[in-house]
């Protein structure tokens, strides 16, 4: 299958004080740490959903309130309150998890909303033709998230979900997003210690800025063995009004049954239709091979 922002070596400045830079409050997958001890109510009611993660879906109040770093009793009123709105349901054996209020909220924003209702036609094409899994994804801070995922027939087992995050430099599109960022994205990415999937994952930032050189180069991502060691990954970029990179598409294979050069193409006129779709400007036309 298939991001770090160069913070400022010194913070800003405001009435002789320092201003933080933001770089140290992040998570390990790059999203902005909340602070639950902070006086914002908000803030609190916003790091009880963070505890809820892909491994704990469910929690009880005591997990939540530890998770969060919040007294028992603070994280009973917001849990009553978040559950009375619709944002948490109740388990039957007590627990919490997230509602279905919160998921018809989230399902409005339209970077994820209106692309992915753009892109589906062509991604469904791109797995009929391939009978492959088939992925979209954007770049959220300095990580990626999955927009949609079609799950070929027979296909190769891949470790992502539909509104998952994921790390950018192992991943096809995460490589495409990583090389068309801001540079100074790419190097705070780069800057942070890589997890190592498999042996053949790359980890050292040297050979990752040569591969992000090349993705830029060819127009397209191949990562092989990079996640699972069965995994074969071919992305290419969907850019939007302007000509940028908003989103990346790609195709997850088994790679002992397909040839990156085979998926080239398809990928690529795949994403030349999903932003074409978006208004993108028009780009020099994919020559399909047999």
């Amino acid at each position: 299958m298939e991001d770090r922002r160069m913070g400022r070596g010194d913070g800003s400045r405001v009435g002789g004080a320092a201003r933080p830079t933001g770089r140290g409050n992040r998570a390990p997958d790059g999203r902005r740490k909340t602070p639950a001890g902070g006086a914002s109510v908000t803030s609190r009611a916003l790091s009880v959903l963070a505890a809820f993660s892909p491994s704990a879906p469910v929690l009880k109040l005591t997990d939540i309130a530890c998770h969060a770093g919040l007294p028992l009793t603070t994280a009973h009123r917001l849990v009553s309150e978040l559950r009375d709105w619709g944002a948490l349901e109740r388990d039957p054996d007590g627990g919490y998890r997230i509602g279905l209020r919160l998921w018809e909220i989230a399902a409005l924003a339209p970077r994820a909303l209106g692309l992915r209702e753009l892109a589906l036609p062509y991604l469904s094409d791109l797995g009929v033709v391939t009978r492959e899994n088939v992925q979209l994804a954007v770049r959220e801070q300095l990580s990626l998230v999955f927009v949609e995922r079609l799950a070929g027939q027979n296909s190769v087992h891949v470790l992502t979900r539909v509104g998952g995050r994921f790390a950018l430099p192992p991943t096809g599109v995460g490589r495409v997003l990583l090389a068309h960022a801001p540079a100074d994205v790419q190097e705070e990415v780069l800057a942070r210690p890589q997890s190592r999937f498999t042996e053949h994952t790359v980890c050292d930032p040297a050979e990752l800025r040569r591969c992000l050189a090349e993705v830029r180069r060819t127009g397209v991502a191949v990562c092989a063995r990079q996640v699972t060691l069965d995994g074969l990954s071919v992305a290419a970029p969907v850019r939007g009004p302007g000509g940028d990179v908003v989103a990346a598409v790609s195709v997850v294979a088994h790679i002992d049954t397909v040839r990156a050069h085979t998926l080239v193409p398809l990928v690529q006129v795949a994403a030349r239709g999903i932003s074409r779709a978006l208004g993108a400007p028009p780009g020099p036309p994919v020559v399909v091979r047999a």
